[in-house]
């Protein structure tokens, strides 16, 4: 019989179908949805959520490396899988064998994926990415022109995208630098528009774009933390005012569960080094988790848990392998009970959005962090 761990994340692939299909219907039919799941679909697991999105109608697909996108053709995802990342002159082979498409930003790998590819008598997609002020990858934009040039005659490939990332898209004071860069982009494209016209698929969007600049969209948007039921900035009431029929559901929920109670009187230490002590008789629950699941040393005396339907604080220094939680002011809590650690229990519910208010980060870090540290279940309601 196997041995399970008292932790466990479980993945809702319905609701990820769901936020899937409710993404593509605010876009629209005639705008491609390319689903981000790089990075182990940011937590949530790699193969099972592409296989459940493909199940959806999802037929585009981002990862961040080659490897990510060999793994998802191994598995049998016959679609357009594109790599963000781009790759080295090592995965030419790779690339050319899984049909893969790179994007690509660097005259040296043109060059080499073009020989290859042409050796072997066979043609790779590519897509240009141009830097609008992300200040990270892409091409400047006075580049462009002669990248595009040298893709064009080059064999053995082929450009059938143009991208570009928004650095600020979830920023709510930073819109006229959002728009700026969407022109600078735009304007990009008019300007080659000769040169790549019902060729090139253009796409700029991230989750914050396609929600907040429904002009973002263009051919093609990029959902990331959107697909897992998380918006960008957790400000539910800005996205309403975008997407007001958008109605995400959280796909990660992390569970443990009780494993002793203790009966302490006032003035008992928790913990290392003592953070907490006991100002009256209190019941304390030990859980069996701790920063090796994730559940980093950062949450010490500032997160809370659901017991019941309930919410218990953090008491005392997150260890290792245990964290206690305060049930004194809880009716009924018995060991083994459930607990939740993140995800709805009852009507009661602890987002990724208030762990990260915890944590001092943002969502994406938390459910990265918790779906790589711990066992997976995959749910479909």
């Amino acid at each position: 019989m196997e041995a399970l761990s008292f932790n466990r994340v479980e993945i809702d692939l319905s609701a990820l179908q769901a936020n899937f299909i409710g993404l593509q219907e605010a876009v629209g039919q005639k705008v491609e949805v390319m689903a981000v799941v790089k990075s182990d679909a940011y937590g949530h697991g790699l193969l099972e959520c592409a296989r459940a999105i493909y199940r959806a109608g999802g037929r585009t697909f981002g990862v961040a490396e080659v490897w990510e996108g060999v793994l998802l053709r191994r598995a049998g995802l016959d679609s357009e899988i594109v790599i963000l990342l781009g790759g080295s002159p090592e995965t030419y082979g790779a690339i050319i064998d899984h049909k893969l498409t790179p994007v690509v930003y660097d005259v040296d790998f043109i060059t080499g994926l073009s020989n290859e590819a042409a050796r072997q008598g066979k043609e790779v997609k590519v897509h240009l990415k141009v830097d609008v002020g992300m200040g990270r990858l892409g091409v400047l934009p006075p580049d462009v022109e002669s990248y595009v040039s040298l893709i064009k005659r080059l064999p053995g490939i082929s450009l059938a995208g143009l991208l570009s990332h928004f650095p600020v898209a979830d920023e709510t004071g930073a819109v006229e630098k959002t728009r700026e860069q969407l022109s600078y982009f735009k304007n990009i494209l008019a300007a080659l528009q000769t040169e790549v016209a019902g060729s090139v698929i253009a796409h700029i969007a991230n989750s914050a774009a396609l929600i907040y600049f429904p002009e973002a969209r263009l051919e093609m948007i990029r959902p990331g933390i959107s697909l897992y039921g998380y918006l960008p900035d957790a400000s539910p009431a800005r996205a309403k005012t975008a997407v007001p029929t958008l109605q995400l559901q959280p796909v990660m929920r992390f569970v443990t569960r009780v494993v002793q109670i203790k009966e302490l009187e006032a003035g008992c230490g928790i913990s290392y080094g003592h953070t907490f002590v006991t100002r009256r008789k209190s019941r304390i629950a030990v859980l069996p988790v701790g920063y090796a699941d994730g559940y980093i040393r950062k949450l010490s005396n500032r997160a809370e848990v659901l017991i019941g339907g309930r919410r218990a604080p953090v008491c005392g220094r997150v260890c290792m392998n245990a964290t206690m939680v305060d049930i004194t002011d809880l009716p009924r809590v018995h060991t083994g009970d459930e607990v939740v650690l993140m995800g709805r229990q009852g009507e009661a519910e602890i987002s990724a959005d208030e762990i990260a208010l915890w944590m001092e980060t943002i969502s994406y870090e938390v459910l990265c962090l918790f779906g790589s540290c711990n066992d997976r279940v995959y749910i479909k309601k």
